[in-house]
């Protein structure tokens, strides 16, 4: 299914968003750190072709034009994903992002949407139901990581305030975000009365987007069946 390129308007600029524009409940999509590339393309239009109507912003415009790193490199070669990371966090954070979210949401309409979020996106997608908690109805996050940390900003001290459904599909091999981490976000959704399932899967961190080393794709068939039935369980059709 073929996307339109559309320009949102932000706190802080001007947003290139793909908008796959068809009937159907909305839905925000949130990349994953590597940025834009045809991987999530595909993820996007899977999505839509599935009855859904589709906003992937690219939350990286602040760098201005860029090229997505290749995804082995970034996966194998700490120098390239180094050098990638320091430039993408220098001007992209998760307080500008969520400076963002209204304006993406606005795009999608009125309604409340489903969000789902890869990699650096599902711990975004999961804030985003936080700090929205009236806009979001379902959010989903596949692989994300650094969900428990020591800043006051910690997902897992924000979870408490989400009214969606929340799924989350963690990874069995992912230095971040570990087993104590999961029971410790486990614990802040209970402790929030959050209606919520955390699922481990037997996979590497970035097993969804097709180009990471990490694509497995037994894992990824199953993330589609546990992604549209949340969404077709949660969101109001259009």
């Amino acid at each position: 299914m073929p996307f339109e390129t559309i320009q949102i308007a932000t706190a802080d600029g001007t947003a290139p968003a793909c908008l796959y524009d068809r009937p159907g409940p909305g839905v925000l999509l949130l990349i994953d750190g590597i940025g834009m590339r045809p991987a999530m393309h595909e993820v996007g239009e899977r999505l839509a072709a599935a009855g859904y109507r589709v906003l992937m912003p690219d939350v990286f415009y602040r760098l201005g034009a860029y090229t997505a790193p290749d995804a082995t490199q970034l996966f194998t070669d700490p120098t390239v994903r180094q050098q990638w990371f320091a430039r993408a966090s220098a001007s992209t954070n998760p307080a500008a992002i969520m400076r963002d979210v209204p304006a993406y949401l606005d795009a999608l309409g009125g309604a409340r949407a489903g969000v789902v979020g890869y990699c650096m996106g599902g711990r975004m997608a999961l804030v985003t139901a936080a700090t929205y908690p009236d806009r979001v109805a379902a959010v989903a996050a596949y692989h994300p990581g650094g969900l428990v940390t020591d800043g006051d900003d910690s997902p897992h001290r924000l979870v408490g305030a989400i009214r969606a459904r929340v799924y989350v599909g963690a990874a069995t091999d992912d230095g971040s975000f570990t087993d104590a981490d999961r029971q410790r976000f486990g614990d802040a959704l209970r402790d929030g009365g959050v209606d919520h399932t955390i699922e481990v899967y037997p996979a590497r961190h970035g097993w969804v987007p097709s180009d990471t080393p990490a694509h497995d794709a037994a894992a990824t068939a199953r993330h589609w069946e546990t992604l549209l039935a949340l969404f077709a369980a949660t969101l109001t059709p259009a």
